[in-house]
């Protein structure tokens, strides 16, 4: 049974449907990454799991508790970190992560020792007594994940955590959703960057024009999904009758030629590696590195959508 399941959601504004019957469920203890072009959908959906927007159809169950019919028991089981910068600047850090626990019931001594598990935890303990002004943008964002910890939800909903900070900092969010993870939560994960749902993911559900067009971990979604593979051959000169006859093969799809290196899109690299060595061998190309890339995720998305993540 899945933790979070989403029934049949929809969402419109006027005429356009954000969410188009939209269903899907993720496990207990995943790491489910939701992707999607500008514009799929991944926003409105997530506002609808924190019950911040009313849905125009179906709803979202956590832990077996409708998000329509019972909201703020709901939220007492999430915690969010939102894309836009969540906290006070003119409280400290401390502060902002006590402001926070209190909306959720914390209180006394448990109050105290939970902000400081927090702190802690995201790397801050050192500066609670700082007002947001004086961080980073990356120590803002690990303040942002303080405050939606402190009463250790069962569900952490993450919206692009990692926007305009430095590899550094970015390391250490990712470090810190991993051991989120390992600790018992649940975790939904959205971003424009591949490299950490790659990095990171259990599971991965891809959107567009509000619907979930592809669901499955990394190598699931690669196997089945790929449509090619491409061989990079850099060479000491083109020829374009080997260009020509290339492009003529059954299993090639595309041929690209940049100055003296041949890029061949195809079915299967492995299996048809020995036709494309004959083809250049016998119109004297010489060969000097051949790479064989494999598909990957951005290949796939790429195929899906039309699009890049970041597009």
């Amino acid at each position: 049974m899945s933790f979070v399941q989403v029934n049949d959601l929809v969402k419109r504004y006027g005429s356009h449907v954000s969410v188009d019957h939209l269903s899907f469920g993720i496990r207990k203890g995943e790491i489910f990454g939701l992707l999607g072009p500008n514009g799929a959908g991944k926003s409105t959906t997530i506002k609808m799991m924190c019950g911040l927007l009313k849905p125009d159809q179906g709803d979202i169950a956590i832990g077996g508790v409708s998000v329509r019919a019972n909201p703020l028991e709901v939220k007492r089981k999430i915690g969010v970190v939102p894309q836009d910068l969540a906290i006070y600047e003119d409280l400290s850090a401390r502060e902002n992560v006590k402001f926070f626990a209190r909306l959720y019931g914390l209180r006394g001594k448990e109050l105290e020792e939970r902000v400081t598990e927090a702190l802690g935890f995201v790397g801050l303990l050192d500066r609670q007594n700082d007002r947001p002004g004086a961080y980073s943008g990356g120590m803002k964002r690990r303040l942002n994940i303080a405050c939606a910890i402190t009463h250790r939800p069962q569900l952490i909903i993450m919206d692009e955590p990692t926007v305009g900070i430095d590899p550094q900092s970015r390391n250490h969010i990712l470090e810190s959703v991993r051991t989120l993870n390992r600790m018992g939560s649940t975790i939904v994960y959205t971003t424009h960057y591949m490299e950490e749902v790659e990095a990171i993911s259990t599971r991965i559900g891809i959107l567009d024009h509000g619907r979930l067009i592809a669901e499955g971990t990394k190598e699931e979604l690669v196997r089945q999904l790929a449509r090619e593979e491409k061989l990079v051959i850099a060479t000491d000169g083109v020829s374009p009758e080997a260009v020509e006859e290339l492009r003529g093969h059954r299993q090639v799809e595309r041929v690209d030629v940049e100055g003296n290196d041949i890029t061949v899109y195809l079915q299967s690299a492995s299996t048809y590696l020995q036709d494309i060595l004959f083809i250049l061998s016998n119109h004297q190309v010489r060969i000097r590195t051949l790479n064989r890339v494999e598909p990957d995720l951005e290949t796939v998305f790429l195929a899906l959508t039309g699009r890049t993540l970041r597009d």
